[in-house]
């Protein structure tokens, strides 16, 4: 194991060197300044949208399998997950309350790359044998790239169906276990058999059981997180603006020693900022558009305008909230990390509460990834080897989700981390390609709008 958790740290730390980071802020970049900062002056219009597409309209809507709100709700149930609590705090603790920063900075141009995702997904999205509409990063390589570029599409998908099983499944799971042993001392291996037949009533009913469980209770569970941390805030209030000016000014001096925090460069910053923030919001990895091209809807700006309140929504708002308690706790410099250094901060302001609260809030984060990311894996196999191969992946996925809760913890992070480089590769290359796409749907709906 020893072997193996060096040789894969020795292949993460170059997937996830100064070219993949420079390629993700890149192309958001690119992106944003091709679509003129649209995702960030239109965010207005993409809630209008999110609020009246609640439920679909008959006839004009009747293309996919869910509404535009739960294909919306099934990505955000993949992407809110233990990234939103241990991911942000392993990025402080590895990186200093700079990284915090360089999180922020990837959501916002990640909103222009998650709005592409999404219009190119449902602009290139195929109908299966199965009468479902399928898409992604796969099929917009295969049908817009071309076939030349079939190689390219697989190798994502190879990859997808893969990570899923670190990133959806394993680091949730064993995520889940670790903190319900730790507040209600419940064994890993009971904790994972609960969650195996839980996960198993759900995905029985497939993509529509997912979006109709996902539709009620992400929005709930992240009100009720969101609200929890904003009373922290409340009580730490007099430490927010020390909070800010450190997260500003550690982001582009780094950090020294301070406490149980061994230092940081601002390199690490910008390294775990990044790292940790695809991690959250998933914007560039691909996975997201695999959700919202079952959304009922024949416009991809539409699907695009709402897809990118995704990241909006999990990093600028949820991710922000975990990040400044912990900052304004002082607890950072304390020597603990992960989902154990956001229970210690909210407990700090909240005794006898506040750990409760996170452990409640990531079993509910972890369990919807859970869901989400099984969907992701299965239209990964699905276009590798055929609908056939859907319920054996399932069932696969199934009973892998107590197995990841008594792994260790560091080396399933550890290969979720490389992993989601290796799937973002294909699909930031995609998104470049097909941009001149993108650019003109866009102007041609905001011209039809004027």
């Amino acid at each position: 194991m020893e072997f193996l958790t060096s040789v894969i740290g020795e292949i993460n730390g170059i997937v996830w060197g100064w070219p993949m980071l420079i390629l993700i802020l890149g192309v958001g970049f690119f992106m944003s300044l091709g679509l003129k900062l649209m995702p960030i002056l239109k965010l207005g219009t993409g809630f209008k949208l999110l609020a009246g597409g609640v439920h679909a309209k008959e006839g004009e809507e009747s293309e996919g399998e869910v509404p535009p709100y739960q294909a919306l709700m099934t990505a955000m149930a993949a992407t809110v997950g233990t990234g939103n609590i241990a991911g942000v705090a392993t990025a402080v603790f590895l990186g200093g309350p700079g990284a915090l920063f360089w999180m922020w900075m990837t959501a916002l141009v990640g909103m222009a790359t998650k709005y592409s995702e999404a219009v190119l997904a449902v602009h290139y999205r195929e109908v299966d044998e199965e009468g479902n509409h399928v898409g992604g990063p796969m099929y917009y390589i295969k049908n817009g790239m071309g076939k030349s570029w079939g190689w390219l599409g697989a190798a994502f998908a190879i990859f997808g169906a893969i990570a899923g099983f670190g990133i959806g499944n394993g680091v949730q799971s064993n995520s889940i276990a670790a903190v319900i042993e730790t507040n209600f001392s419940v064994s890993p291996l009971v904790t994972g058999i609960i969650l195996m037949v839980l996960v198993g009533l759900v995905l029985i009913g497939g993509i529509k059981r997912i979006g109709s469980v996902a539709g009620a209770l992400v929005p709930l569970m992240a009100v009720a997180y969101i609200i929890a941390g904003l009373v922290v805030l409340a009580i730490n209030a007099d430490q927010l603006g020390a909070a800010f000016a450190l997260v500003i000014e550690s982001a582009f001096t780094g950090h020294a020693a301070q406490g149980g925090f061994a230092g940081a460069a601002v390199w690490a910053a910008i390294r775990f900022g990044v790292a940790r923030g695809v991690f959250s919001n998933e914007a560039g990895l691909g996975s997201a558009p695999i959700a919202h091209a079952s959304a009922q809807t024949k416009d991809p700006v539409r699907q695009g305008l709402i897809a990118m309140l995704g990241t909006f929504l999990d990093t600028i708002i949820v991710c922000s909230v975990t990040g400044l308690v912990i900052v304004t706790s002082g607890l950072w410099t304390s020597g603990e990390s992960g989902a154990a250094l956001t229970s210690a901060a909210f407990a700090d302001a909240l005794p006898g509460v506040g750990n409760y609260i996170v452990a409640i809030a990531l079993a509910l984060f972890a369990f919807t990834t859970i869901l989400g990311w099984s969907f992701y894996g299965e239209r990964c196999v699905e276009y590798l080897l055929g609908v056939k191969f859907i319920v054996p992946y399932r069932i696969l996925w199934i009973l892998a989700v107590p197995v990841g809760a008594v792994l260790s913890l560091d080396f399933v992070w550890l290969v979720s981390d490389t992993l989601n480089a290796m799937m973002a590769l294909p699909n930031l290359i995609a998104i470049l390609v097909l941009s001149p796409v993108v650019f003109k749907m866009t102007r041609a709906y905001f011209a039809d709008k004027s």
